[in-house]
């Protein structure tokens, strides 16, 4: 058997052999010592060496209840002496059956409008999610007759990420992110960023009035007829920096896609499961959309699942006998997996039990409590939080709102300072992303929020 030192040494060494990371420069991995994570519990997570660190990301922003909960363990052990999988292509199981009610029965509502979730579609990824969901609102309209089988178009938005197939690249707007593939994708058409701290239309809210959702009508005032549908980060848009939408904007563009008969896609994949405070996004302005595409928290951080919700008429319109071949010519090999099915129904249940979404306002509070002061500080352009989603952004110019220079890697060398310190942050450029595991307690929640001050303080004071 090898020596400790052999074992620890080894590891690091095969991953920069073996292992090519997602959204990373490996020439710059390659120069480093990579952190090899062998255990979690609870808030934090263990390196090979026995270091210990808080998970600031919550391991991507997926997992809600701490790791190695007994619950969601558990629930896996069950189901492993069940069945770990069966096919959803011409079969069914019960783990799949119950979550789909479970889903539906939490799915956002509205009293204003008789629309309602009421179908589940799985697949294994955020990405996947958002790809059904488009295809579903292509057809959708190419099965409502020759009039509108012109309705080929998606409306997205200026920095919007929803995933990395293709598909969900086509209406992604960062082109750090996706100008690699432009002549892979499909056509769009994008309208501005809902974001208050760099107004795309050069206002101040509230004396703007929604301007940035006047630009969205004007679009489909113009192109409705040709519009499939409009797909849209509720409240936030994570992948770019948590930038944050004005109260109000969401529920007028369901009120806008409604209007001129257009789909309206929530992308909750980030933003489900609690994120915001509630368990969807959506449901802080009453917005039933009409297909919504979930992932990343739906199994607690345990295994890949991914639903895409949708309405009774938008499945009806797939409805017809054999011969019409109206079926949804999408699928995946893994597609209601019975043990992701039930780390999902677990994770809806801790919700439950653990009374999460209550105990988590006085976190929220807390938190926006003791980073506002940071506002202050001189190199700290703006602190954007929906929930437990926080964002940082750190800007040469404070003033002018000028960011750093990329190659300075601000930060990236917060994280690495927050790391030497005992967290785990992962940042979006200049912003450094908080998101905590939602069941974090207060003590450890305030030991966050100070190694990320002081990190912050430490870079900016070199730089």
């Amino acid at each position: 058997m090898s020596d400790k030192k052999d074992e620890i040494g080894n590891w690091p060494q095969k991953d920069q052999r073996f292992v090519w990371h997602p959204f990373t420069q490996m020439k710059e991995w390659e120069r480093e010592t990579p952190t090899v994570i062998v255990k979690g519990e609870g808030v934090r997570l263990t390196d090979i060496t026995g270091k210990t660190y808080l998970d600031g990301t919550s391991s991507l922003w997926v997992n809600l209840h701490g790791h190695n909960h007994p619950v969601l363990n558990q629930a896996l052990i069950d189901q492993i002496h069940d069945i770990s999988h069966s096919t959803l292509l011409g079969l069914a199981n019960r783990p799949s059956i119950a979550l789909a009610e479970r889903l539906i029965q939490i799915a956002p509502v509205s009293e204003e409008a008789p629309r309602r979730l009421s179908k589940v579609f799985y697949s294994d990824n955020g990405s996947t999610a958002v790809e059904i969901a488009l295809k579903m609102a292509f057809v959708f309209w190419q099965y409502q007759g020759d009039v509108q089988k012109k309705k080929k178009t998606f409306i997205c938005f200026a920095n919007a990420y929803h995933g990395d197939t293709l598909g969900s690249v086509s209406v992604g707007g960062i082109d750090l992110f996706h100008q690699s593939y432009r002549s892979l994708l499909f056509e769009t058409i994008q309208a501005p960023a809902p974001t208050c701290y760099r107004c795309p239309v050069g206002l101040e809210y509230p004396s703007c009035a929604l301007a940035c959702a006047d630009e969205v009508e004007n679009i489909l005032q113009a192109r409705h007829e040709t519009l499939a549908g409009l797909i849209i980060e509720p409240l936030i848009q994570a992948a770019a920096g948590m930038l944050t939408a004005p109260p109000g904007y969401l529920k007028k563009i369901r009120a806008l896609c409604t209007q001129y008969e257009v789909l309206m896609i929530a992308d909750e994949v980030a933003t489900g499961f609690g994120r915001t405070g509630r368990m969807f996004a959506c449901e802080h302005e009453g917005v039933v959309p009409d297909l919504m595409a979930l992932s990343k928290g739906i199994t607690g951080g345990y295994l890949p699942l991914a639903a895409t919700l949708t309405t009774q008429a938008v499945y009806n319109a797939f409805l017809g006998e054999y011969a019409d071949f109206k079926t949804f010519f999408h699928g995946h090999s893994y597609t209601g997996n019975p043990l992701g099915c039930a780390a999902a129904i677990a994770n809806l249940e801790i919700f439950e039990k653990e009374r999460t979404l209550e105990n988590l306002q006085a976190k929220i509070r807390f938190a926006e409590k003791y980073i506002t002061p940071w506002k202050n500080w001189p190199h700290v352009g703006e602190i954007r939080q929906v929930g437990f989603m926080i964002a940082i952004e750190l800007v040469a110019d404070k003033k002018n709102k000028t960011p750093y220079p990329i190659e300075q890697r601000i930060g990236t060398l917060v994280c690495r300072e927050a790391r030497s310190r005992g967290l785990i942050l992962r940042p979006l450029v200049n912003v450094i992303v908080l998101m905590p595991p939602l069941s974090i307690s207060m003590e450890d929640l305030k030991e966050m929020l100070s190694i990320t001050g002081e990190s912050i303080k430490k870079v900016l004071v070199r730089s």
